[in-house]
C-alpha cells in the first residue's frame, strides 16, 4: 500500500532557531523535503530558479492565484511570495513528506484550506532566551531586536491554533520531537483507512 506523504507546516518567531532545526531535520531524517516557495522579487546572486525559489513575473504569479495554484501567498514590500500547490502535492502523492517553513499568516491559509496538514509551532524556551539569541546574532540594532520581540509575542499568541508546539531548548531535542510527531501522524487511524478496509 502506497501511503501519501504528510504536508507539514512549520512556523515560529524570528530567532527561535527554526531554520537550524529544519536543516538538522532534513539532514537526519529520510523522505522529508522542504517546499520551494515562489516569488516575484528578482533573484539574488547565487540563487537558482527551482532551487532557492521559483522566480515568477507579477503576471505569472497573479495567474497562479487566479487558477487556485497557490497553497498560500502574501505580498511583502511590493513582492509576492507563496507556495505553489503542484510540486507539493506531487511529492505527497509519491509518499514523500513536504515541509512548508512559513510565517503565521501563510500557515493559517494552509491550515484552513488543507485540513489534513500537520502544523507545528517552534517556540523558544522563553522570551528572555529569544532576546538573547537575537542579540547574539549581532546582525541587527537594538530597535530592530525590540521590533522582532514585539512581533514574536504576537506570533506566539497564534501557537494555540497549531496541532503541536515544540519548544526549542536544544536543536537535538527539537528534531527528535518533530521526528516523533511525523512518525505518530503517519500511523493515525484516518491515514491508515485503506489498510483497515483491505482487511
Amino acid at each position: 500500500m502506497n501511503k501519501k506523504g504528510l504536508l507539514l507546516v512549520l512556523s515560529g518567531p524570528s530567532g527561535c532557531g527554526k531554520g537550524t532545526v529544519l536543516k538538522e531535520l532534513l539532514a537526519t531524517e529520510e523522505n522529508i523535503f522542504l517546499s520551494v516557495s515562489a516569488t516575484t522579487r528578482s533573484p539574488r546572486p547565487g540563487e537558482e530558479n527551482g532551487t532557492h525559489y521559483f522566480f515568477l513575473s507579477k503576471e505569472e504569479f497573479e495567474g497562479e492565484i487566479a487558477r487556485d495554484g497557490m497553497l498560500e501567498h502574501a505580498c511583502y514590500c511590493g513582492n509576492y511570495y507563496g507556495t505553489p500547490k503542484k510540486p507539493v502535492f506531487e511529492r505527497c502523492e509519491k509518499g514523500q513528506h513536504v515541509i512548508l517553513e512559513i510565517e503565521v499568516q501563510g500557515a493559517k491559509q494552509v491550515i484552513n484550506s488543507q485540513p489534513e496538514a500537520v502544523s507545528i509551532f517552534i517556540m523558544p524556551p522563553s522570551l528572555a532566551e529569544l532576546e538573547r539569541r537575537l542579540v547574539d546574532r549581532q546582525t541587527e540594532d537594538e530597535e530592530t531586536v525590540r521590533r522582532r520581540l514585539a512581533t514574536a509575542v504576537e506570533e506566539m499568541k497564534q501557537a494555540k491554533d497549531y496541532d503541536y508546539i515544540v519548544v526549542n531548548n536544544t536543536v537535538a531535542e527539537a528534531v527528535k520531537d518533530i521526528a516523533a510527531i511525523i512518525r505518530a501522524e503517519q500511523n493515525r487511524t484516518c491515514r491508515m483507512a485503506e489498510m483497515i478496509q483491505d482487511n
